[in-house]
């Protein structure tokens, strides 16, 4: 299944976007399943996936519901605890959301999409309604993150035969919960595999929207670096409401001149890896399926010939979605390693590359602890385990060339297995 993930800053017109691209593509012969926390005009107010019209359907995540549902949940299982200490069962009508309920709660949607209930309902393209820029980069590489945590936590090898829990529990007094915590975790575990896998697939991309301007260029800019970090891969950034160029009225042509000059820039930034497509503002806020077509009609495309085939840039079809022309599975991973892969002794020296356009000196923290490489960019943090021959390896330096981080591994000659 091909998947989409749109973002961008806030209020750039995202939602409106990725219902024109869901629209689009279900129009062009693609069963398509658009997800979004936020209600659509002229779109069905459904949790479950209901169909707008020939070819797409729709659901909103109802981060609420699944807060209730979640932890209602985890009161059942945590009950033998709850009894102990005396504690009041909460009831569903009193349960309020907490702050980051909407982010598990899009985790689980796109996990019933990739591998659970949604995902036998043959969707060929899943277009997914992400939040701002900052929040769904958090919530892009949560699964990640979660599963590394449960890992350091409640480590499987840990658990205590099943035959020693009574004992246990005789001898500290209390019931032991370790059974249930550790079926929780692998349960947990398992879901947020899913949901990683969905975003590293080769056939998952990120589709940016900002409206031209200066508010845009740094929080684009930004993201670029992130993205990047995390080897999340654009296919196209979406300028939207873009005026037209001629007008006869000085302030809406400055204006007019004020946004080509920022899409000018943009495409000397992003291309040729990247495609636009610019889409005109209509005038108006679009509402129903009518105005999402006239989006997609309107837009300017702009992809841009593959490196050897003479470069270029080559008109588009709108809003369109590329088809997953890769093999399925997951990509490969954004860094490499130059010099011997293999090396005879202690005098070969690897060098870890990771491409990382926009990042600037002053902001770049690395840091080995153990078998992994913590990444600081500015705001954005990333561990990387570190690959078998580099784990035998000491850091002997690393520079930023031309938006390329590289670390320099030196082998230590007490770790490498030495040759006569």
């Amino acid at each position: 299944m091909r998947t989409v993930l749109v973002t961008g800053p806030g209020g750039a017109g995202r939602t409106t976007v990725a219902a024109a691209t869901a629209l689009a593509a279900a129009r062009r012969g693609s069963r398509t399943l658009l997800l979004s926390a936020d209600a659509i005009p002229g779109f069905p107010d459904a949790t479950e996936p209901t169909e707008v019209t020939e070819g797409l359907r729709f659901a909103r995540v109802d981060s609420g519901e699944h807060f209730r549902a979640e932890l209602l949940a985890l009161q059942d299982q945590a009950s033998p605890v709850l009894d102990l200490l005396g504690g009041n069962r909460l009831d569903a009508e009193e349960l309020t959301e907490l702050p980051g309920s909407g982010q598990l709660a899009l985790l689980h949607t796109l996990r019933r999409a990739a591998e659970g209930d949604w995902s036998h309902d043959g969707h060929e393209l899943l277009v997914v309604d992400l939040p701002p820029l900052r929040e769904a980069l958090a919530v892009l590489v949560l699964p990640e993150q979660l599963r590394r945590y449960l890992r350091r936590l409640l480590p499987p090898e840990r658990q205590a035969a099943r035959a020693l829990r009574p004992m246990l529990a005789q001898l500290a007094g209390v019931p032991m919960p370790a059974q249930w915590l550790y079926e929780t975790a692998a349960r947990r575990d398992a879901e947020l595999a899913a949901v990683q896998t969905l975003i590293e697939d080769r056939g998952t991309t990120v589709r940016l929207v900002a409206e031209p301007g200066p508010a845009a260029e740094d929080a684009l800019r930004a993201a670029r670096t992130a993205l990047a970090l995390h080897g999340l891969r654009v296919d196209t950034l979406t300028v939207n409401r873009v005026l037209p160029r001629h007008s006869s009225d000085p302030w809406f042509a400055a204006l007019a001149a004020q946004q080509e000059k920022c899409v000018d820039h943009w495409y000397e930034e992003w291309a040729p890896a990247t495609s636009l497509c610019e889409v005109p503002h209509l005038g108006r806020d679009p509402q129903g399926l009518d105005d999402l077509t006239l989006l997609d009609t309107g837009a300017n495309r702009t992809a841009f010939e593959a490196a050897g085939t003479g470069g270029g840039r080559f008109e588009g079809d709108g809003l369109a979605v590329e088809p997953a022309d890769r093999t399925a599975g997951r990509a490969d991973n954004p860094w490499w390693i130059e010099g011997p892969s293999a090396p005879d002794g202690p005098d070969g020296v690897l060098v870890w590359c990771l491409p990382l356009p926009g990042a600037v000196k002053e902001e770049l923290q690395l840091v080995r602890r153990g078998d992994e490489l913590l990444l600081t960019v500015g705001p954005f943090r990333r561990i990387v385990e570190l690959e078998s021959g580099l784990r035998r390896c000491t850091v002997s330096g690393a520079a930023l060339t031309d938006g390329v981080l590289r670390v320099r591994f030196t082998p230590d000659p007490g770790l490498w297995p030495r040759t006569s």
